[in-house]
């Protein structure tokens, strides 16, 4: 039987714990799930892409079937050239919802074997943002309440002083 591959793509700059929710479930869907850190399209990032690799690997290390890989272009030729079966997408609300319709429509358009799998961010969570984090740090507020501890730990390091 083909391995169950899931993609669950995004900038992650830095991962959140809404998004490890959403890593967390997905993970138990699928044989193995990818988290595919792409570039930050007209945003400047806080981290790299090794570095975000890197924190993603770190929050996911109790997860046996999920790995961060870098990757460049769209998310679903990324999905194709892995042999994956979805694109998983986290949605915090139902602001977030049209937009990634359109995504999941433009996909199927071009790819038409590659599923979208929307799951819905814990309600505890939906206020969490890579951007709300980002903002929190840079006054040097806690972002634990948004981010894992070594995410955090890492987001107090790069804010200046």
């Amino acid at each position: 039987m083909k391995e169950r591959i899931g993609i669950y793509a995004g900038s992650f700059d830095p991962i959140t714990l809404g998004h490890l929710d959403v890593i967390r479930r997905a993970s138990t869907l699928f044989d193995k799930l990818i988290v595919a850190v792409g570039e930050s399209s007209g945003k400047a990032p806080m981290f790299t892409v090794p570095e975000r690799v890197a924190l993603i690997t770190e929050a996911c290390k109790d997860l046996a079937n999920v790995k961060a890989e870098a990757f460049k272009g769209l998310a679903v030729e990324f999905a194709r050239a892995r042999g994956a079966l979805a694109l998983v997408r986290g949605i915090r609300s139902s602001a977030d919802y049209p937009g990634e319709m359109q995504m999941a429509a433009m996909n199927r358009a071009l790819a038409s074997g590659i599923e979208t799998v929307f799951l819905p961010t814990s309600p505890t969570l939906a206020h969490v943002s890579s951007s709300l984090a980002k903002e929190i740090a840079h006054h040097g507020g806690d972002t634990l309440l948004l981010v894992p501890p070594s995410v955090a730990k890492k987001m107090a390091e790069k804010r200046p002083v």
